[in-house]
């Protein structure tokens, strides 16, 4: 069977170099129309889909290499002339017909898109009614209804086409009648100005009998912390608290720290007494509802100035709120009687416990409670706008599909509002901008936030997230025959066999992503806004969740979580398998860290009948996205590319232990090349791994047992373990290094600083030869609840390091010694160590060192030791001596 070009290379580098940089291109990137989380890169995408369906040629391989890596640069999304050749390259291949291509985990749409764009015939689906409808308005109505013309909008923008017009023209007048309407809830006392956003604090009462004063919950006082340093300064009297604005950060008193707060981890100091609650009793004042707000200061624009100015709130603001709570109880009992339901979400949160969420341990209910009531007001009077916009629109276009491809996107834009407008987004100080509340795959508590000025503001207003959705109707515009979307489960795709020449996917990642609970905070808004335009989607309370493949212990017992995503991965493999021609290719993506994660998927695909033949490791990940900071977060993703192909009955496990070693040696040193380091580089082994053993039905050893995947991973583990130690070093010096020594220049490479899951951490330490357990809480190794740490010189006791003659001990001890100055101590402790003039005493120094970022305190001492760590020519080339 012919090898793809996929198959055989890949260019790694560049196209992770193009996708991480898309990240932070906002102009027409789907990330723009409607949050979806994990979305896949366009560039990666569009790379993976064309070399997956066009030959090896190894005489143009090189060419063909820097064409993929031309056309993955965001610049060339739209180029014509390169896309053609790309279309014309996948024609060629089969037989000057479009091919046939399926996304059962479609989700944000990034990959059949992308397969649109290549010009295939595309198809979309995925279990989530949410993702559902994004890709109906990423795939389908763009290509359905968009007819270019020379037609000019009169209100605002000119788009080439009328689908694009037409949102525009409706999104506007729904804004002017709800400006007309409701004005009056961000009315201020100065007509020059326009507020643009509300900072709000939660608050609580101080639990000292004798103190009772209202706490605002403040992470912390900057306004502004970049070029310009504005502080909210609080004054405390003896029974009263106000607030100052300091512009100048030459007045900020040098007592006052303005990154602390009155809250940290729920723990509240009161400003007033000192006094301190602990996070439990937060929780039980919020709970019964003893918990407030305070409107604590007001960002405004003062005519043509653009830069944000701050003042404190007066009597007109908090009239003004006051007025839409009134209001708001009025238009509630108006709009249900209008569409049939309670406008506001009174749907329950998850259960506490479920994956992401924390927020219902402080007394929320259901989704509505994540908004104020000014929020409330303006969410619920664009549903009822939308409403009659939809009938409207039906009437003039007298086509009911394109009047429901309008009002979808206008949806849309009510949910980017929604996620944009509500009690859990934050207040950036170093942007001065507002960041939704999904800044991460959670809905963490948030005790301030701001509320933008949805109709007259900027930031995150009406307007401003209306021109994504505008934008990009009209660059989705890509193809005469749009794609097919339909809401499936992955483990019932609704085609025949062997229909399909390539099945594109990203699974879900095991326990990573709660999708469908995230999702529900859109889908109970969709409901009301579009679901009596697609009861199919939304007739139930919340998403679907019986049949979601993820690890969730609140689906089943904890022990069951794990079989059940296997049972379901493997479910769905069988039915990629199934729908997949027998020439054709399949590409899958994962991105898991754990083992366990890591083992279910194995699991899942040897038994599909799918054979990976090749895996490749692609950066997909901003290098300081939020997670990265706090955790050892990957960044790569692992794309395997698999076939129908019929496997090899048995493997003997001496035979492929040698084949594995061999070639993850070759393997890994092309990773070591293209840059896959630290983390990335052992999970992107695994992919390799699965290469090598995974060609067989079954691998048995000399008494005919057959050889578990957790047996073989270990010895994938322990083969990616030798390799980076010489790597890493840079020298063949594993033999003369400890195990307790091996685990610490290993975690500093793969982790830094970060924690990690403690699964994680046992992995790496059985692949050096150490009981993790035994180690932890003796010496470096942390065990912080579910999470394993590794201590740097700087927190270490000298007494704990007194005694060993472990090579890692014996380098914290002597930086602690070096640290005081005292240079001749470090010459007399290190000779009667033994290590005076060792070279691996200085390659291991030197590994850690450039293991580390530039702030951190450990790579400092480090950096500073090894000055005097000189090469010593007399000494011989593995010699070295302290100066």
């Amino acid at each position: 069977m012919e090898r793809r070009f996929i198959e055989e290379d890949f260019p790694i580098k560049e196209v992770g170099k193009e996708s991480a940089r898309e990240k932070s291109i906002r102009i027409n990137n789907i990330a723009t129309l409607h949050i979806w989380w994990a979305r896949r890169p366009l560039a990666t995408s569009r790379s993976t889909n064309y070399t997956a369906l066009i030959p090896i040629d190894f005489s143009q391989k090189e060419n063909t290499k820097e064409f993929v890596s031309k056309m993955s640069s965001w610049n060339n999304t739209f180029n014509l002339t390169m896309l053609k050749k790309a279309q014309q390259d996948i024609l060629k291949n089969n037989h000057n017909i479009p091919p046939k291509i399926l996304d059962p985990f479609a989700g944000g749409g990034s990959i059949p898109l992308e397969a649109l764009r290549l010009g295939c015939e595309t198809y979309a689906s995925d279990y989530n009614p949410v993702a559902t409808l994004i890709l109906k308005c990423i795939l389908e109505f763009p290509n359905q209804f968009s007819k270019k013309d020379n037609k000019k909008n009169v209100i605002k923008n000119e788009y080439p086409n009328n689908l694009a017009r037409d949102v525009e023209k409706w999104g506007y007048i729904i804004l002017e009648q709800m400006r007309k309407e409701l004005s009056f809830i961000y009315d201020s006392n100065d007509k020059k100005s326009k507020i643009t956003c509300y900072l709000w604090s939660k608050t609580i009462p101080c639990q000292n009998p004798k103190c009772r004063k209202e706490i605002p919950l403040l992470r912390q006082y900057w306004l502004a912390n970049n070029t310009r340093k504005i502080v909210l300064y609080p004054n405390v009297k003896k029974n009263d608290l106000t607030f100052t604005l300091i512009e100048d950060n030459k007045l900020i008193p040098k007592t006052f720290d303005p990154s602390i707060g009155t809250i940290s981890r729920a723990i509240v100091k009161c400003l007033f007494c000192n006094h301190t609650s602990d996070a439990t009793t937060t929780r039980n004042l919020f709970q019964n509802k003893k918990s407030g707000r305070k409107l604590i200061a007001i960002v405004y624009q003062n005519g043509q100035k653009r830069r944000k100015q701050y003042r404190l709130p007066n009597t007109k603001d908090l009239e003004s709120f006051e007025k839409s709570r009134k209001y708001l109880s009025e238009k509630e009992k108006k709009i249900s009687k209008k569409i049939g339901i309670s406008p506001i979400p009174d749907e329950k949160l998850p259960p506490i416990g479920t994956l992401g969420f924390r927020i219902q341990r402080y007394g929320l209910e259901t989704w509505g409670d994540l908004f104020n009531e000014r929020q409330k007001l303006v969410l619920i009077t664009l549903i009822e706008k939308l409403h009659d916009a939809h009938t409207k629109i039906l009437e003039e276009s007298n086509n009911p599909e394109y009047a429901k491809a309008v009002a979808s996107y206008l949806a849309l834009l009510i949910d980017k509002i929604a996620s944009s407008s509500n009690e859990f987004c934050r207040w950036q100080p170093n942007g001065e901008k507002i960041a939704d509340i999904f800044g991460r795959q959670a809905i963490p508590m948030i005790w301030d936030y701001p509320e933008t000025n949805v109709l007259f503001g900027a930031s995150r207003s009406f307007e401003e997230l209306f021109k994504d959705v505008l934008s990009l109707i009209s660059s989705l515009s890509i193809s005469k025959k749009p794609g097919i979307v339909t809401n499936s489960s992955a483990t019932n795709i609704p085609y025949p066999d062997e229909y399909f020449d390539g099945v594109f996917t990203d699974p879900p990642y095991y326990d990573n992503i709660p999708y469908s609970h995230l999702s529900d905070f859109f889908y109970v808004w969709l409901k009301r806004s579009v679901g009596f335009l697609y009861p199919e989607l939304f007739s139930t309370p919340l998403t679907p969740k019986h049949k979601e493949i993820i690890a969730q212990p609140e689906k089943n017992s904890t022990e069951n979580s794990k079989d059940f995503f296997e049972r379901m991965l493997k479910e769905s493999f069988f039915e990629i398998s199934r729908v997949l021609k027998t020439d054709g290719t399949a590409t899958i993506v994962y991105a898991h860290k754990s083992t366990d994660g890591w083992e279910t998927l194995i699991n899942s695909l040897l038994d599909s009948g799918l054979v990976i033949t090749a895996a490749w490791p692609i950066n997909t990940e901003m290098p300081k996205r939020l997670r990265a900071s706090e955790s050892a977060a990957l960044a790569s993703s692992i794309y395997m590319v698999c076939r129908k192909w019929k496997k090899e009955p048995i493997g003997f496990y001496r035979d492929v232990k040698k084949e594995l070693k061999q070639y993850l040696n070759k393997k890994l040193e092309q990773l070591w090349t293209e840059g896959i380091l630290g983390a990335d580089f052992f999970i992107s082994a695994i992919g390799s791994a699965i290469e090598v053993f995974g060609k067989y039905e079954k691998v048995v050893d000399d008494k005919d047992e057959q050889i578990s995947v957790l047996k073989l991973l270990e010895d994938t583990r322990k083969n990616v373990t030798d390799y980076a130690i010489n790597k890493v070093i840079k020298g063949e010096f594993s033999d003369e290094i400890s195990q307790m020594t091996r685990f610490y220049i290993l975690w500093r490479w793969a982790y830094g600083e970060t924690k990690i899951s403690f699964d994680g951490a046992l992995k790496m330490a059985q692949s050096v030869g150490i009981d993790i357990e035994h180690e932890w809480n003796k010496g470096f190794i942390i065990k912080d609840k579910e999470f394993i740490r590794v201590l740097g010189p700087d927190e270490r006791t000298e007494k704990e390091l007194s005694d060993s003659y472990d090579l890692i001990d014996i380098l914290h001890k002597t930086l602690q010694i070096w640290r005081k100055g005292k240079k001749e101590a470090v010459d007399k402790f290190l000779e009667d160590k033994g290590y005076k003039n060792s070279e691996v005493f200085k390659r291991v120094a030197q590994a850690i060192s450039e293991s580390l970022p530039l702030e951190s305190i450990e790579k400092k001492w480090l950096d500073g030791f090894l000055t005097g760590f000189k090469s010593d020519n007399s000494q011989g080339t593995n010699q070295a001596k302290l100066f």
